[in-house]
């Protein structure tokens, strides 16, 4: 297998038509399926699974239960299932309680926010019979603002990504994942105008479904205004103040809005380092949107071709870098706590990686494909007051290199070692 330097696609030396072929035919739900997912959630208990919509949380489920064939779905976006979970419960509860007299095995709640209550009726089996539940979820706020029981102890939790590159293989290319993300739906689509259209609608569809409709925001208007600054401010530290006073909001209205997103997981606030190294540190966050095409859209410049020459190509390719990381660490259940450091004259480290039981890992992200010493110059300064920390620079610069104490290697190299 090589790598296209330019496009970071891996290729295999005997090209392999299939997937190509399947495209022609409109087969991208079979494309999609044939993509291996890291997340390898146990089958031996109940569990609950969390993720953005459109991240295959469904196709992975079903492929997981594929074998079994003694599964009960309930599929809360159905209207007539959605009714009779909320309307008709007491014939839902006796459709479970014959499923499981008979030999089932496993009942498969999609979108359980919808009908929180079905949480109790999952604790009710759960501790009464051997029926074992799946249920997945694409808002966690709802469950939380309804105080919904998230079932502590009975069922374990794990969240769904788009696409990681290695889960991708050999179709993964940076360009096309850069340009339009690594949601499932994109990577069965062939035409760049059909991706940029799948995305704009998807923006629309979460201010909608998401946001509208499950009332999080009283008023619209200011909310997808926020979402056009917080996507601007993608990747920087975030000011609380000034995008408040842009929005037209208060500043705790703004601190909610962005708490709105992480809980609808469509993006993470990541933590400035909580140890002092210099005397002036910077202490507020930075935000990051979970997939770069979304981001795209909401920048309304996913239509617009993307080269390495573009502004926004570094500010991609980190985002890129660092969702890998977490996501990478997520998916082998590493502890792991990221967050960067930044000091008062604007030096940065873009991630302190604390890794119990192995070295910190300090990560400087650059997307230029020739590393040279000026690029980390900072990272050594800085990264050596962290005591013990192991110090890398990522980047699309195939010749591993050292300068200094900063080891520079290319990018998915580099991945695999942090996250050991």
């Amino acid at each position: 297998m090589g790598i296209d330097l330019h496009t970071g696609k891996f290729r295999s030396r005997v090209p392999d038509p299939f997937l190509s072929v399947l495209r022609c035919f409109g087969f991208s739900t079979i494309i999609r399926s044939m993509f291996r997912r890291l997340l390898n959630p146990l089958k031996s208990n109940s569990f609950m699974l969390f993720g953005a919509r459109g991240v295959g949380k469904s196709t992975l489920v079903k492929s997981l239960l594929a074998e079994s064939g003694r599964t009960l779905t309930v599929d809360l976006l159905d209207p007539v299932q959605f009714e009779q979970a909320t309307l008709g419960i007491g014939e839902l509860l006796a459709r479970i309680e014959s499923w499981g007299k008979n030999g089932g095995e496993w009942v498969f709640i999609d979108e359980v926010q919808k009908a929180p209550k079905l949480l109790d009726v999952a604790q009710k089996f759960i501790d009464q019979t051997q029926l074992k539940f799946i249920l997945t979820g694409s808002s966690a706020r709802k469950l939380k603002r309804g105080g919904a029981n998230l079932l502590a102890g009975r069922a374990y939790t794990y969240r769904l990504y788009p696409f990681l590159a290695a889960e991708l293989g050999e179709e993964f290319d940076l360009q096309q994942y850069l340009s339009f993300g690594g949601l499932p739906r994109v990577w069965g689509i062939e035409s760049p105008e059909e991706r940029t259209l799948y995305l704009r609608s998807y923006v629309s569809t979460y201010l909608k479904e998401e946001i509208a409709e499950e009332q999080v925001v009283r008023k619209l208007e200011p909310f997808a205004k926020f979402l056009q600054i917080a996507a601007q401010s993608s990747g920087k530290i975030v000011n609380f103040s000034n995008i408040a006073r842009d929005v037209g909001v208060a500043d705790h209205t703004v601190k909610t809005y962005f708490q709105i997103l992480e809980d609808t997981l469509l993006g993470e606030l990541l933590p400035a380092f909580s140890e002092s190294v210099r005397k002036s540190q910077t202490q507020s966050p930075k935000f990051y949107f979970f997939d770069p095409g979304v981001l795209r859209a909401l920048l309304r410049q996913v239509d617009q071709p993307l080269t390495d020459q573009n502004y926004n190509y570094g500010n991609l390719f980190e985002h890129f870098i660092v969702s890998e990381l977490k996501r990478s660490a997520a998916y082998k259940a590493r502890d792991f706590q990221f967050s960067f450091l930044r000091t008062a004259n604007d030096q940065e480290l873009d991630l302190v990686i604390d890794r119990p039981g192995h070295p910190r890992a300090v990560v400087e992200i650059k997307s230029t494909l020739n590393i040279r010493e000026n690029d980390v110059a900072v990272t050594n300064r800085l990264g050596t007051d962290i005591s013990g920390a192991k110090l890398y620079c990522l980047s699309r610069d195939p010749v591993r290199k050292q300068f200094g104490a900063v080891d520079a290697v290319y990018w998915s190299e580099g991945i695999k070692e942090i996250i050991v």
